[in-house]
């Protein structure tokens, strides 16, 4: 389990549609801001009578959040827990993302796991080279793939393992977006759509009162195909996540070997999921429940979701025909402009 997020934040699995120009309310303004943030980009719109928060701001935001989550910052306050550094304590984001994170692994049976890491490591996915992997060495990195040998009392990281390695990948970047909301509501900000490497959260309406509309991605057959719209939906007041299983990943012997790890076997996943995408309140939780269902598969996520109807999903798989299909939630269908 891991959505990659080093030069590229994994895939761009949902890109924005629908920032065409409108007729703006008198003294509305529209406000855009495009830039870089977590190996990824981010692209951020809002409707308002001013400008009441500068790219500056968004900029030095993200960049703080960096130093708290970020595995690719040495200083970081995660680089530095997962170096055992005795001096160092979670701050508010690091403990807010790990609860959210805690209460997603438990209601998946672990499918999602922020300790995956060791295991994204040996199959060539993380910092370092793919390593030669055997039934041996995946033996001896699986105990350090377990989420409840982690925890915080009193303010620290207690680990039962030190080697235990903390990823937050593949929630981190809904997180990221949810924080930049935060924000945006906290200066007065009511009309937004948030685009951080793919993770989304629309607020409120454009001008003329119409929604906003996102793209879902088509799975392509090659990591480097050109991009295409396989369903674009309408939203506001939502958080839209996808991961996937398409743009990352390698092939040894015609086999191909996806990026998503599932952490009870140590194996990369190998099932007919090609995409998941997720409509929630909360982009941290879309993005770590999307990672859980390319995990899980088709059938056990679409089973999971009958008992959360709080969430909405839209599935991207292969069918035993080999041809590409589609299933979505039943309140999922209202949203869909074009398909």
């Amino acid at each position: 389990m891991i959505k990659n997020k080093t030069g590229i934040f994994f895939i761009l699995s949902i890109i924005l549609a629908g920032w065409t120009a409108c007729t703006p309310e008198s003294g509305t303004k529209k406000i855009r801001f495009f830039g870089e943030a977590q190996g990824t980009y981010y692209a951020l719109t809002y409707y308002a009578d001013d400008t009441l928060v500068t790219q500056q701001q968004i900029d030095s935001l993200l960049t703080a959040f960096d130093l708290s989550a970020s595995i690719w910052v040495k200083q970081s306050v995660i680089s530095r827990i997962n170096n055992n550094d005795p001096d160092v304590a979670p701050d508010r984001d690091f403990i807010n993302i790990f609860r959210i994170a805690e209460k997603v692994s438990d209601e998946t049976d672990g499918a999602f796991d922020i300790t995956v890491g060791p295991l994204v490591e040996a199959w060539g996915f993380g910092f370092e080279n793919r390593a030669d992997v055997n039934l041996r060495m995946i033996d001896s990195l699986l105990p350090l793939a377990n989420y409840r040998a982690v925890r915080i009392v009193d303010g620290k990281v207690i680990k039962d393992n030190p080697g235990i390695q903390i990823d937050y990948n593949a929630i981190a970047q809904g997180y990221s977006v949810d924080l930049t909301g935060g924000f945006l509501l906290k200066n007065g900000i009511r009309n937004f759509l948030i685009d951080i490497g793919g993770e989304l959260l629309a607020k409120g309406t454009k001008p003329d009162g119409s929604l906003w509309v996102v793209g879902i991605e088509k799975p392509s057959k090659e990591m480097d195909s050109e991009r295409e719209l396989k369903a674009t939906l309408k939203i506001t007041d939502k958080a839209v996540a996808t991961s996937g299983n398409y743009r990352k990943y390698y092939e040894i012997d015609g086999v191909r070997y996806s990026h998503t790890i599932n952490p009870k076997t140590g194996y990369p996943v190998r099932h007919s999921l090609l995409s998941a995408t997720v409509i929630a309140d909360s982009a941290a939780i879309a993005d770590a429940y999307a990672t859980a269902f390319m995990v899980m598969g088709l059938e056990k996520a679409r089973t999971f979701l009958v008992s959360h109807p709080e969430m909405e999903a839209f599935f991207i798989y292969q069918g035993k025909d080999r041809q590409m299909k589609t299933y979505a939630t039943e309140g999922i269908a209202d949203r869909i402009v074009d398909r």
